[in-house]
């Protein structure tokens, strides 16, 4: 496990957009772990249809707006933010690259982004936090965190988290079973020597349930603990730190985390990895902000690739973004710095369109931004 600074390496030639760090890792990345961090659930109609939902929307340029003075800054639980992108969790990282999520923890410290570190992490709490949090101007460090079966696995966890540093737990709720995810299926995914998930390596997986004729594994079995509004409920007993709620979709659910009062929300339908079918998170993001109706910050990920994007978000209502499988293909094409890489673009692409719109803050996107 890496301990010390990650490597330095350079950007390969021609980089110039997340979409040209995507079609480079598939060079990079073997089989196995292309299909684990690419793929989507069932036909990757969700998949797809994340990114598509984000193109489809225009922006509506203003011309002779004063822009001096402008920036990215936000304010997102009490903290003010050089801009509004995030690190999403995602598990396994040293699957792209030997120094996995520390690289990305010192990408993300360096470029003044948001981490999310996930539970199934492949480098430990700990030496990310030691990474995550020397650096000044970082953004926010929060873990994400899976209910276990067992809820003393869940406090030894959010301990380990509080212990750690962590300033927010991301709950994810959308995921009580994994989708049918057929590109993984396919490729016989399996986690290669030497990366695992590494906070769960001290927990004994639940003891199969006997099932009696006629029951389902599914139902009666792998869900018969399954996750519940009461699990939130008992969690925000058990920590100080600030909850939000990871795989929010639909409005209701929207409107019973609120009177729970979680402290935000992340509006995703899991990269397209779960529900196939499920709508795009950039379709749905207007009607969650409107049955929270302020109470709480609205995050957004699935599918941003350009810093239109970002602003497109922002101006929908969402007080930020989180990315995932861009900043892990620029993991695999060079380390840390092209984690670094993907965040810089993204931030400037975010500075040139707000430019554009005429937006010199963030504060002025709003819905008449988009056509």
């Amino acid at each position: 496990m890496p301990v010390n600074a990650p490597s330095v390496e350079k950007i390969p030639p021609g980089i110039v957009n997340l979409e040209d760090h995507a079609r480079h890792a598939q060079t990079v990345l073997d089989a196995n772990a292309w299909a684990y961090f690419s793929g989507g659930a069932g036909d990757e109609i969700t998949l797809r249809a994340n990114r598509s939902a984000w193109d489809t929307r225009q922006l509506y340029p203003r011309v002779l707006q004063p822009l001096a003075g402008g920036h990215t800054r936000i304010q997102l639980l009490g903290r003010t933010l050089a801009h509004p992108i995030l690190l999403a969790p995602v598990a396994f990282q040293r699957m792209a690259h030997p120094d996995g999520e520390l690289a990305s923890a010192y990408a993300a410290a360096a470029l003044g982004a948001g981490m999310v570190l996930s539970t199934n992490s492949s480098v430990a709490i700990e030496i990310i936090a030691s990474t995550a949090l020397s650096e000044s101007a970082r953004g926010p460090f929060w873990f994400q965190l899976y209910l276990q079966n067992d809820r003393a696995h869940t406090l030894a966890l959010v301990q380990r988290a509080e212990q750690a540093g962590c300033e927010a737990l991301v709950l994810t709720v959308d995921g009580p079973t994994e989708g049918a995810r057929d590109r993984q299926r396919r490729a016989g995914f399996r986690l290669p020597p030497g990366v695992s998930a590494v906070h769960l390596a001290d927990f004994q997986p639940a003891p199969a349930l006997p099932l009696r004729p006629g029951q389902s594994a599914l139902f009666d079995g792998l869900l018969a603990h399954a996750p519940t509004w009461d699990d939130v409920a008992w969690l925000q007993t058990q920590t100080r730190l600030p909850i939000l709620l990871k795989g929010i979709l639909h409005p209701a659910d929207a409107a019973q985390a609120a009177r729970l009062g979680v402290a935000g929300l992340v509006v995703s339908n899991h990269g397209g990895r779960t529900l196939d079918t499920a709508p795009a998170t950039a379709q749905v993001l207007p009607r969650i902000v409107e049955a929270v109706a302020g109470s709480m910050p609205v995050l957004v990920d699935g599918g941003i690739r350009r810093g239109t994007d970002v602003l497109k978000a922002i101006a929908l209502g969402a007080s930020a973004v989180l990315v995932g499988r861009p900043y892990v293909y620029g993991l695999a094409n060079a380390g840390a710095v092209g984690v670094a890489h993907v965040l810089r673009l993204l931030r400037d692409e975010l500075e040139i369109a707000m430019a554009l719109c005429g937006c010199a803050t963030l504060e002025q996107a709003s819905p008449g931004l988009l056509v």
